[in-house]
């Protein structure tokens, strides 16, 4: 199994997730309702890579962490364990490395992971952890494409060499979120992926709290020290969150809940974040 799908323990996910769907077949009606329960119930989160520690991917430690610990991960942790999930079941599953180009122009290296769903012979675009801009159901991978999920609007666009790009509307216009190739990837690559965005000093999410959750008519998303709220009529608020609440925002608003040790070492990196804004 590509996806080490045998090792996983499948009715403690959907104890998890809350999935309260049809009976489990590889179809897409199954592949909506488990996407929309795993994008409810599981945070986009980096506090690992943020405390310093290596992100492992093989099944047994993403289901210690995401289902047994009820933590929350970034996209190669997210996708892997969905991946695993799909693949039990009996979907056709393949891994993409995407390009984000959410934060502006500029070419910018592969490090997002997503998921390539084959269903009745028909491609979807499937990602569980993209975080706070992401899309909640699958999307049919055709040029042209535009959906709604619970007030956003996704669509996909097709380039030159079968470049896939996910956009997104805004108030503003269309603008893109990623965009990935056809080729197939597998957990190495991921791997390979991971350890770029677990410990490059030009990561991202090294050295800073990321905490998202995309909600179905209210996202939210923590980075650094900034909390923002937007909603899908197009509002949007933002605070800035000291070290003190740090703890109470990411139990109330994500649903991770830390021990005295973790939270206290999150609350000295809020502090020195918070002097060199």
């Amino acid at each position: 199994m590509t996806w080490s799908s045998e090792e996983l323990d499948l009715d403690a996910y959907l104890a998890r997730t809350g999935y309260d769907g049809a009976a489990l077949a590889p179809d897409l009606e199954t592949l909506r309702a488990l996407m929309r329960a795993h994008v409810a119930s599981i945070p986009f989160e980096n506090l690992e890579v943020a405390l310093g520690r290596s992100v492992p991917l093989d099944l047994k430690s993403l289901q210690a962490k995401l289902v047994g610990r009820r933590r929350g991960g970034y996209c190669y942790e997210q996708n892997s364990l969905f991946a695993a999930v799909l693949e039990r079941i009996g979907f056709q599953v393949a891994g993409r490395g995407a390009r984000v180009r959410a934060s502006g122009p500029g070419l910018r290296p592969v490090t997002h992971a997503v998921l390539v769903v084959t269903v009745d012979g028909e491609p979807w675009l499937v990602d569980t952890g993209f975080g706070a801009s992401g899309i909640l159901e699958p999307v049919p991978l055709r040029d042209g494409t535009e959906v709604v999920q619970a007030g956003w609007t996704f669509g996909i666009t097709l380039e030159d060499e079968g470049i896939h790009v996910l956009r997104t509307l805004r108030l503003e216009g269309w603008a893109d979120l990623y965009a990935f190739a056809p080729q197939s990837l597998y957990p190495a690559d991921f791997t390979v992926m991971n350890h770029y965005s677990s410990s490059h000093p030009q990561s991202r999410f090294v050295g800073q709290v990321v905490a998202q959750q995309p909600g179905p008519e209210v996202r939210h998303a923590l980075v650094r020290d900034e909390l923002s709220v937007s909603r899908s009529d197009g509002t949007h608020e933002r605070r800035i969150v000291s070290a003190g609440e740090l703890t109470a925002v990411l139990e109330e608003i994500f649903g991770i809940q830390l021990d005295a040790e973790d939270a206290a070492r999150l609350r000295a990196l809020s502090e020195r974040s918070g002097e060199c804004r």
